[in-house]
């Protein structure tokens, strides 16, 4: 019996190792692409001559390898990749810029970046800082943040208690323990466990590139969940882990404070997804330095450079199929006609809802592997931003390059419930959850591309319901009614800010606004607001449906890339182009990243002790 146990589990491990180690494709990480930095640009004019190219059909290249809908990091990071091993790509964007949430807008003078706060893992010879240096040839220049990079705030202004939060994965859980002597053993476990879980994150990777009939073999064995600690931690919800470390109130809430970052409430929302982000940041934070805008404007040359094109004002209204049910291109509205464009290859980072149901005709959606997979996902929750314009310099304004994650107690489930669930009027007037940063204070570039003049960011949740009967208004005038629901929101944050940060006054305020639920819809393109793709609660991390949701589609030549097919955020949808382009290649460009930053780390090192 054992003997077969054994044999079985070595032609198991030969075939496992076979898939996460092929590598028949081009491999865009074989040299290191990386240029002397040139002189960054500030001048708006110039930048959106990349930015801001519009569409129309003579700008379409020839013979196209493949067509990508949607510019955010996951479609232009795909594009990149492809495009460095030769191929002729076309992005095509239904916004007026380019960069999904990594773009950004002008008002009064102040730029605002609208999805990218902070982002970790970025030091010097790591992998994913060694992914984005090639993606951009070495162009996009990172700012770490202060250290503490996040105060975490809890309570009513009466009783607030502020704990700083540091990067160092020693000095992470050296704070806390000063912070909360006695809990010492509760903080070495958790970082026990974030830890391990973090590191099974390849078997999700996997899961992703591995054939399906392997991918559900481990899946639906629970085999998945034996040989990876992520999986096994996934259905354990982030609420039940740390009640279980400690009875401190405080410190579970601080344990717990980074949910915003996916979305989900603490009990629903996965210790295995928390993980991540925990050792995400453990190394420390950053900001791109110029803004995010500088992401978009780096990678769209490349594309260009293989003969492709990133095209703005492009809204695919749906995917064109062959006779035998084939992706051979897709449609764009130009106005109110259709624009055929052919290739063949179509890859979607316009998310899985947007594609499967408003993108396919009706009979290819009807199909039950499309449904299987529909109804595996669910919407994730939307978001609210407010973008607050100030004149006065950070040290004037007592700003730092730090984020505030402020609560108004340190019961988070219960908080987060009362507030999604309320009437949205009560809603507005006690807004649970508040996380605050200063872009401007983040980019040491701001002070002489606007000087004296300071930005926030402030983001929570917003439940789509509230919004949704305003969601066919013209944008810039959807009615006084919503202004008015709008406006107390505005408020309800405003008080909170202008109470923690005491240099903030009501005087300082030349512009703010905010963005609900259905601007989301509009300009990103989110179907109920949502500013993380599909949700990430606890079903999102079961073996079955990433063994499901793919990059390949049931369809032939249809594929999927960015958050959805992957993680949310940044660092994610960045995973689920690595994971499309894997497929696309046939190698695993998870590991072709990691082999040359040890390759470059190896030649530095070595240059270092010459």
């Amino acid at each position: 019996m054992w003997l077969i146990v054994a044999v079985f589990g070595v032609v198991l491990a030969t075939v496992v190792l076979k898939y996460a180690f092929r590598s028949s494709g081009p491999n865009p990480f074989a040299t290191d692409s990386r240029e002397p930095l040139k002189k960054m640009v500030f001048d708006k004019k110039e930048k959106n001559k990349v930015l801001k190219q519009g569409f129309p059909a003579s700008k379409v290249p020839e013979n196209l390898d493949a067509i990508i809908i949607g510019s955010g990091i996951g479609g232009l990071g795909l594009g990149v990749l492809l495009a460095k091993v030769g191929k002729k790509v076309l992005v095509l964007e239904q916004h007026n810029r380019a960069g999904g949430c990594c773009h950004t807008f002008t008002k009064k003078g102040f730029e605002f970046d609208v999805g990218i706060h902070y982002i970790g893992d970025l030091l010097d010879h790591k992998p994913f800082r060694c992914m984005l240096d090639q993606l951009t040839n070495g162009q996009l220049q990172w700012e770490p943040l202060d250290n503490p990079f996040d105060q975490v705030v809890l309570g009513p202004p009466e009783n607030r208690r502020r704990y700083p939060i540091y990067s160092g994965r020693t000095r992470f859980p050296e704070e806390l323990k000063k912070c909360f002597p006695g809990e010492e053993k509760a903080i070495d476990e958790y970082m026990r466990l974030v830890k391990k879980a973090g590191h099974g994150i390849w078997l999700l990777a996997l899961l992703k590139l591995c054939p399906v009939p392997l991918a559900k073999f481990l899946a639906y064995t629970g085999l998945a969940k034996h040989l990876s600690f992520f999986f096994k931690m996934a259905p354990r919800s982030l609420t039940e882990v740390v009640n279980e470390l400690t009875d401190n109130k405080d410190l579970r809430a601080v344990f717990a404070y980074i949910f915003g970052t996916y979305g989900n409430a603490p009990k629903d929302a996965s210790f295995a997804m928390h993980s991540l982000l925990v050792t995400h940041y453990l190394n420390g934070a950053w900001y791109p330095k110029g803004g995010a805008s500088e992401i978009a404007y780096h990678m769209i040359p490349i594309i260009e450079q293989a003969g492709g094109a990133v095209l703005v004002r492009a809204p695919v209204n749906r995917i064109l199929f062959n006779e035998a049910q084939e992706a051979c291109g897709v449609s764009v509205m130009k106005g109110q006609e259709e624009v055929h464009i052919r290739a063949p290859m179509v890859i979607s980072n316009a998310g899985i809802f947007n594609t499967y149901q408003k993108m396919l005709p009706k009979e290819l959606q009807a199909m039950p592997a499309i449904q299987q997979q529909l109804g595996m996902m669910k919407n994730g929750e939307g978001g609210l931003s407010i973008f607050v314009g100030l004149n006065g310099t950070k040290e004037e304004l007592g700003l730092k390059a730090d984020n505030y994650w402020i609560f108004s107690e340190n019961n988070f489930d219960e908080l987060v419930d009362e507030y999604l669930k309320g009437d949205r009027e009560e809603s507005s007037k006690k807004i649970p959850l508040l996380f605050v940063a200063s872009p401007s204070a983040k980019d040491p570039t701001w002070e002489e591309r606007a000087p004296g003049k300071s930005t926030l960011s402030l983001v929570s949740f917003a439940n789509y319901s509230w919004f949704e009967e305003w969601k066919d208004g013209k944008v810039t005038n959807r009615g006084p009614d919503y202004k008015e629901l709008k406006q107390a929101f505005i408020d309800t944050a405003l008080d909170v800010v202008l109470d923690v940060f005491p240099k903030i006054t009501r005087d300082k305020i030349e512009y703010i606004d905010a963005g609900t639920p259905i601007t989301n819809t509009h300009y990103i393109g989110a179907p109920k607001g949502e500013i993380y793709g599909a949700d990430h609660g606890l079903a999102r991390f079961s073996p079955e449906l990433n063994a499901t949701v793919r990059p390949q589609t049931p369809l032939k030549n249809l594929y999927l890339t960015g958050q959805d097919v992957f993680l949310c955020g940044f660092a994610g949808a960045l995973a689920g182009a690595l994971s499309c382009g894997s497929v696309i290649l046939n190698r695993n460009l998870h590991l072709d990243a990691i082999a040359l930053a040890k390759r470059m780390k190896f030649m530095n090192d070595k240059l270092k002790g010459e």
